[in-house]
């Protein structure tokens, strides 16, 4: 669970917990859809696991793991910056955080960690950024995603080396760690149409966010409504048939002079 002995026993020294750490860089994500994916993912993470609060979700965040690693982004030549997306389980989710530093959080480092690409972080996301959540922080899955050629690769930590995760007929891959599907889907997000990583459910059923929850919550209210509508429609058109139905029976009788039975 992302959990690694031997970055913890060179990280903290007793000094660095009294680092003044930054919590951003100044430098913006890549693009307008960087954010949103990010916003996407962790809000429908969020309610994927609503009823859960032994996890923390980010993005975009600093990630402090060692002394020279919190020195460089202190004296700005950074090392490592943080990732797009990632999830820490087994820790307290309310617990309000800027940045993860590892030696705060008993040594925990990320469980699941996706990366969006472009142009100018694609290499790094393949290589460099590869190399360091397989070797220093044991990171149980990696994922990364473009979003130009909606190549989605995963890859899960075998024996301290990352093997890659075979996709199904779809081409989504499984995360153990997420307990979901992550897939491409083409729909609409922020009033933008394009095709975003998602998350999808055992059964495969596309998570939704807490907005598209409630719009779908909404949706099938008012589609209760209307249905109730149409029964009670039905009903009373029946109703208005069998009066005239009977009406008629009526008249048929007395024109035929036959006697009606005083209730009838």
């Amino acid at each position: 669970m992302g959990y690694n002995t031997d970055a913890m026993m060179e990280a903290p020294s007793p000094a660095l917990p009294k680092l003044e750490l930054p919590t951003e860089d100044g430098i913006p994500m890549e693009n307008a859809w960087h954010r949103m994916q990010m916003d996407l993912l962790i809000e429908s993470l969020l309610y994927h696991w609503r009823e859960r609060s032994d996890f923390f979700v980010g993005g975009n965040m600093f990630i402090y793991y060692s002394f020279e690693q919190a020195q460089s982004v202190i004296e700005g030549r950074p090392l490592y910056r943080g990732p797009d997306f990632f999830v820490v389980k087994g820790v307290d989710g309310t617990k309000p955080r800027d940045c993860w530093i590892v030696w705060e959080e008993a040594g925990r480092y990320p469980d699941v960690i996706i990366e969006f690409l472009s142009p100018t972080t694609a290499d790094q996301d393949r290589y460099v950024k590869k190399s360091l959540y397989e070797q220093v922080f044991g990171t149980e899955e990696y994922f990364w995603y473009d979003p130009l050629t909606q190549e989605l690769m995963g890859f899960e930590l075998v024996d301290g080396r990352y093997q890659p995760k075979q996709a199904n007929p779809s081409g989504w891959l499984w995360s153990k760690v997420l307990e979901a599907w992550l897939g491409v889907w083409e729909g609409e997000y922020q009033r933008r149409r394009m095709a975003w990583l998602r998350l999808y459910d055992r059964e495969g059923r596309l998570v939704p966010t807490p907005a598209e929850a409630a719009q779908q919550q909404a949706e099938a209210e008012r589609l209760r409504a209307e249905t109730e509508r149409l029964r009670a429609e039905t009903e009373r058109l029946r109703a208005e048939r069998a009066e005239a139905e009977l009406e008629r029976l009526k008249s048929l009788l007395q024109a035929h002079g036959i006697e009606q039975e005083p209730n009838a």
